[in-house]
């Protein structure tokens, strides 16, 4: 396997390094490396609506990394995604139609510059799908997940209506495509490119090659080209292992790998989630006493008069003004914290999947190496019976030949010359010729006549009589022979499939690790937007309600005192005065 070159499509051209110490030298998923460079925003940006702000998912810090110049471009949304501009795909709105369908049923409006495409649910999933067989090494984005089955027993047929479930599809949808479009890969696959040309039919993709021409099992296919269909039948030797089959000589890097894949998924699906989920409904709840504080102020507000009316109804558009806050505060915490963190539980299980199916081709490799090895010894017992089988044979000649020539120097003239009288020349002749003893050798039983008359009625039987005899009365020597040719055979396309498994390991090796790289740096650079997105809104949040409170403040200040209170100063003195008086009576 040391003599395949390690293939990294990650790598650009002025980077690569033909050494073989490249694998060595990358960054392992379980050491998080820097992140890459980016401005970000500054912390004392204007607030923005959550309508009108501009989406941070994918962050500008996970940007596509820097692409060589390209010229061949296979469509106009090929040249648009890489014209070095930082282009965006939208989706616009929402639908509901019936178009092709006897139901109705909610459709998606994506903008990808001046083109424009509508898509379903279930064909961002065929292509999800589909992306994920083309590169079975490639960390493919997650699409939000289905409804689930309580859903549909709460909200019935209005389920797939929800507009708040609509909205996060909306949300999710646009950073699913957005990461494929910055992408270094999946960016130049023209089937991403074709969905993003409302011209085309998403069917007519779907039956077309390449997606056409993809195997059913992935196992069985070159892992840098899946449907390369001339290398179907040398593939076909190779075979198909389970996901739990150990490894001999596992890859540390991979093993590291799982491990911190498998603390992350536990700690974002366990605490961060949990935490996440009852913040969310603390805020919920407090928003909703705010919205109901408000309107009982605001009323109570209608029953005085003069400053007091004042004061108490500012108070209460003070309430009012921190339940609208807090909505928003809400929305934006569910958007920028609580989708991408979902997103990235759903990351740690595609890449599970990513690393299962690497242990699969390791598995591929060794077991492929392990049935080679077993034909080579089954072929030199073979071969070794089979000189065996050639000593014996040439030892028998020699004792025929010995024996007949014993048996000549031994006979009378006069028996010969007598003979000889009373026969032909041909009678002569055919008796000096050795004939084969037949304590030494006898021929094969030839087995029943094929031409014998059956009786009626048992044809099959017969047949399958005559076949079993013809079996079991072969030429051993025969079969052996055809056995070590055969056998030659299966070595031949075992050691051709060796070479092809060694190869997809070497790339499946080199192409997930670099991946792993890249989503590494991509999360690193996503958690910091988002924490800094979250401080930014509770920093806007504390904006607006410390302004209208200060209003608040200020009315109520204005409140003149109640005639029958008494003034500091006397309270003061009163305080003091029965203070002593208390200490003087003890």
């Amino acid at each position: 396997m040391d003599g395949f070159e390690d293939e990294n499509p990650f790598e650009t051209e002025p980077e690569r390094n033909h050494s073989d110490t490249s694998s060595s030298s990358r960054v392992a998923v379980s050491e998080p490396p820097s992140p890459l460079p980016h401005p970000s925003r500054p912390l004392s940006s204007p607030p923005q609506s959550p309508s009108s702000r501009r989406p941070i998912f994918p962050s500008q810090g996970s940007h596509r990394q820097p692409q060589t110049y390209k010229s061949d471009f296979c469509c106009a949304r090929d040249q648009w995604l890489h014209s070095g501009e930082d282009v965006e795909i939208l989706i616009v709105d929402a639908v509901k139609t019936t178009v092709n369908s006897n139901f109705p049923y909610i459709t998606y409006v994506l903008r990808a510059g001046n083109s424009s495409a509508h898509h379903r649910y279930s064909e961002f999933e065929s292509l999800r799908l589909n992306l994920v067989k083309l590169y079975p090494t490639l960390i493919i984005p997650p699409i939000p997940s289905k409804q689930t089955i309580g859903d549909y027993a709460i909200k019935q047929a209005k389920a797939k209506e929800d507009a708040a479930m609509i909205a996060r599809r909306k949300r999710m949808l646009q950073t699913f495509l957005n990461r494929v479009a910055r992408h270094p890969i999946l960016s130049n696959e023209h089937v991403f490119h074709r969905f993003l040309d409302g011209e085309v039919s998403w069917s007519e993709v779907l039956h077309s090659p390449p997606l056409s021409l993809l195997p059913k099992n992935i196992l069985k296919a070159p892992s840098h080209n899946p449907t390369d269909q001339s290398t179907f039948p040398a593939y076909a030797a190779l075979p198909n292992p389970s996901a739990a089959h150990p490894l001999r000589r596992p890859d540390q890097r991979f093993l590291d790998s799982e491990v911190f894949t498998n603390k992350f998924a536990a700690h974002l699906g366990g605490p961060m989630e949990k935490v996440t989920r009852r913040s969310m409904k603390r805020w919920s709840d407090y928003a909703q006493d705010h919205s109901e504080l408000g309107a009982t102020l605001n009323g109570f507000s209608l029953n005085e008069s003069g400053q007091l009316s004042i004061a108490v109804e500012k108070t209460g558009q003070a309430i009012d003004a921190t339940y609208m806050s807090t909505t928003t505060l809400l929305q934006e915490f569910e958007q920028d914290w609580a989708e991408p963190l979902h997103e990235y539980s759903q990351f740690a299980d595609i890449i599970k999947k990513l690393l299962v199916y690497r242990h699969q081709k390791h598995v591929q490799y060794e077991m492929t190496q392990d049935q080679l090895e077993a034909k080579r010894e089954q072929l030199e017992e073979l071969e070794r019976s089979e000189r065996e089988a050639r000593r014996l044979e040439e030892a028998l000649g020699q004792g025929r030949v010995s024996s007949l020539s014993t048996s000549r120097v031994g006979k009378p003239a006069g028996d010969d010359e007598s003979g000889a009288e009373g026969s032909t020349a041909d009678e002569h002749d055919a008796a000096d010729a050795p004939q084969p003893e037949p304590s030494v050798y006898l021929p094969p039983h030839p087995g029943p006549s094929p031409i014998k008359r059956r009786a009626p009625g048992m044809g099959l039987l017969s047949a399958l009589s005559y076949t079993m005899h013809g079996m079991m009365d072969v030429d051993p020597e025969t079969a052996r022979r055809n056995n070590i040719s055969k056998t030659r055979e299966t070595i031949s396309q075992l050691e051709d499939a060796l070479h092809l498994a060694a190869q997809d390991l070497k790339y499946s090796s080199s192409t997930i690790q670099a991946d792993l790289d890249r989503f590494q740096r991509q999360k690193v650079a996503d958690l910091r937007e988002m924490t800094i997105s979250m401080a930014r809104s509770h920093r806007d949040w504390c904006r607006k309600n410390l302004a209208a409170w200060e209003e608040a403040k200020a009315e109520i200040a204005k409140i003149s005192d109640h005639p029958n209170r008494i003034p500091d100063d006397a309270a003061n003195k009163t305080t003091r005065r029965d203070s002593t008086a208390t200490i003087n009576g003890r």
